[in-house]
């Protein structure tokens, strides 16, 4: 079966070869017995990789987080429809309250405690711009909570890079991505 499966993997044929790998931000736990060996090997024996981000290096994180709020001065209160606004926080409280029922054993087995969990996704999302609220609201499902504390594919081979001790690389700066997404109206949105 694993010769009939997609490895999203194209070769550049050189001396060595080069590879693109196309990922997916889910937990690699969902994915990795889909990916076929021809990708995993070619990760494997590959010496420099090159991800969409860097999401080992704080700087990157740092600067996610901040492209994500709303202009000094601003309140999501302030650029969200009335009914909209409410409806959201209603819903973030319901989310609040279910979450504790969402956890595995496994994850509290980690320390991973529900309020935590809930201020590392939802924290400020008052002071977030609306496109970074809505990823943030299509996240926080009981399926999405049950796979926290697993990291995405991108960021567990960003790990196996590390911890392989490759050289490492992104494609994309950060502001390379948020300012599309900043730049969405609210009807886009």
């Amino acid at each position: 079966q694993q010769n009939q499966l997609n490895s999203f993997l194209w070769t550049i044929k050189r001396d060595p070869p080069s590879y693109f790998f196309g990922t997916i931000h889910v937990p690699y736990t969902r994915v990795w017995d889909f990916i076929p060996e021809n990708s995993k090997k070619a990760f494997q024996q590959s010496h420099i990789v090159y991800f969409e981000l860097d999401l080992t290096d704080p700087y990157t994180i740092s600067a996610l987080t901040s492209c994500q709020l709303l202009p000094q001065g601003k309140n999501l209160q302030d650029v969200l429809p009335r009914d909209i606004y409410r409806r959201l926080k209603r819903h973030l409280e319901y989310v609040k309250l279910m979450m504790p029922s969402w956890m595995t054993p496994d994850q509290r087995g980690k320390g991973l405690y529900a309020d935590y969990l809930f201020n590392a996704i939802a924290g400020n999302w008052e002071r977030k711009r609306p496109v970074w609220v809505m990823l943030m609201v299509n996240s926080l499902t009981e399926v999405d909570i049950k796979s926290r504390g697993v990291p995405v594919l991108d960021l567990f081979l960003a790990q196996e890079a590390e911890r392989l001790r490759k050289q490492m690389g992104a494609v994309e700066k950060v502001e390379e991505q948020c300012h599309p997404l900043n730049g969405l109206n609210f009807s886009q949105v």
